[in-house]
C-alpha cells in the first residue's frame, strides 16, 4: 500500500485541516469537536443545513459547504459515522433561529448518531428535522443499513435543500423539498476494484482480475451480483435498467443524469459511461435536461462509477440551477 499520509490515526484531522486552509474564503474548521462550517457563520432567520458521515467519500460532505448548499458538514473517521457530539456542535453553530435540517445517508450508524444529536440539540432549544437519503436501488438491505443505502443522490438532495433554504423557505418547507428530491432520485454503482482504508492497509474486498461487482455501496458493501468484466456499454445497461424500472421513469420525463466517479476512475471512462446512459435515456424518450459528471461521492480510490437519475419538475430544476458556491460545486455567482 502506498498512500500520502503521515499516520493512519491522523488522516481525517490533517485532511480536514488542509481543506480548511485551502478554502478559507468559504469555510472555517472547528478542530475539536471536528466539523466544517461556512466562513460567515449562521445567517439570522435562515434554515441551517447539516450533513455528514464517514470520511473517505470526498468531496462529500465538506466540499459542499457554502452558499446555496450546506451550512456545515461533520466528518467522521474513514467509513465510520461521526459521534453525536460534533453533530450537535455543528447544529448549534449554524442555527440562525429558523431551525436546522439534518440530511442523513441511510446507514445505521449515521441514522442513530444524527437522531441522538437531534434530540440533544432540541434540548438546547434548536428545532431539528431530519431527512434520510436512500437512493440506491441495488439492494434493499445491507450490513450497514435497514432499507436502501444513501449514495450519490445525496448531492442532489443537498443542492436543492440548500437552494430552498437560501431563498428563505421555512424548516418544514426545506425538509419537504429535500424529501421530494430524494423520492425522485435513483442510483446504482459498479466496482472494478476496491479502495484501501488507511488503517486497514488492504482492499475492503477483493475482485479477480476479470471480475466486477454490480450494485456496490460507497463503503464497498456487497452488490447484487459479481460478473465477468464486460464492455462499458453492457455495464451501463446493467446499471441503468434497474434505475429506470424502479421509480419508474417514463417517456416525456425530464431528468438530471449524474455519472459519479468512485475515486479511481478517470474522466475519460466516466464520459464513456455518460455517453451510453444518455443514449439509453434518449431511446426511451427521457430528456436529459441537466447533467453532472465527476468525482463527487467517492470511496477512497475505488475504481468504478455510479449512475444517478433524478426526475425533474419546474421547482427542482429551479433549485438545482440556483447559485451555489462551495469548494466542489459552484455556478451562478
Amino acid at each position: 500500500m502506498k498512500k500520502l499520509i503521515n499516520d493512519p490515526k491522523t488522516v481525517v484531522d490533517e485532511s480536514v485541516e488542509g481543506f480548511g486552509l485551502a478554502h478559507a474564503d468559504l469555510v472555517r474548521v472547528s478542530p475539536d469537536p471536528l466539523f466544517v462550517a461556512r466562513a460567515g457563520g449562521a445567517t439570522t432567520g435562515r434554515v441551517g443545513i447539516v450533513s455528514g458521515g464517514g470520511s473517505g467519500h470526498e468531496p462529500l460532505h465538506a466540499g459542499f459547504v457554502g452558499h446555496g448548499m450546506l451550512s456545515a458538514a461533520v466528518p467522521g473517521p474513514v467509513f465510520t459515522s461521526p459521534t453525536p457530539d460534533p453533530i450537535v456542535a455543528a447544529t448549534l453553530a449554524v442555527d440562525g433561529g429558523a431551525g436546522v435540517l439534518h440530511i442523513v445517508k441511510n446507514y445505521t450508524g449515521d441514522v442513530l448518531n444524527f437522531e441522538t444529536a437531534a434530540d440533544l440539540a432540541d434540548a438546547e432549544g434548536v428545532r431539528v428535522v431530519s431527512v434520510i437519503v436512500d437512493d440506491d436501488v441495488a439492494v434493499k438491505d445491507s450490513l450497514f443499513t435497514a432499507g436502501r443505502r444513501g449514495v450519490a443522490g445525496t448531492v442532489f438532495v443537498e443542492k436543492v435543500a440548500g437552494a430552498a433554504a437560501e431563498r428563505g423557505d421555512d424548516l418544514d418547507a426545506v425538509a419537504a423539498v429535500a424529501t421530494k428530491a430524494n423520492s425522485v432520485t435513483r442510483t446504482m454503482g459498479v466496482a472494478l476494484q476496491a479502495g484501501i482504508v488507511p488503517h486497514a492497509g488492504e482492499p475492503s474486498f477483493v475482485l479477480a482480475d476479470d471480475e466486477i461487482e454490480i450494485g456496490i455501496g460507497i463503503h464497498g458493501e456487497p452488490g447484487r451480483e459479481r460478473v465477468t468484466l464486460e464492455p462499458a456499454d453492457r455495464i451501463v445497461d446493467r446499471l441503468i435498467g434497474p434505475i429506470l424500472d424502479d421509480l419508474p421513469f417514463s417517456s416525456g420525463d425530464q431528468v438530471l443524469l449524474f455519472v459519479n466517479g468512485m475515486g479511481g476512475t478517470p474522466l475519460v471512462e466516466q464520459y464513456i459511461v455518460y455517453r451510453r446512459a444518455a443514449q439509453v435515456l434518449a431511446e426511451k424518450g427521457i430528456e436529459v435536461s441537466r447533467s453532472l459528471v465527476g468525482n463527487y461521492v467517492t470511496s477512497l480510490e475505488m475504481q468504478g462509477v455510479s449512475i444517478t437519475v433524478a426526475k425533474l419538475d419546474a421547482e427542482l430544476t429551479e433549485l438545482w440551477d440556483a447559485p451555489v458556491e462551495t469548494a466542489s460545486l459552484r455556478w451562478g455567482r
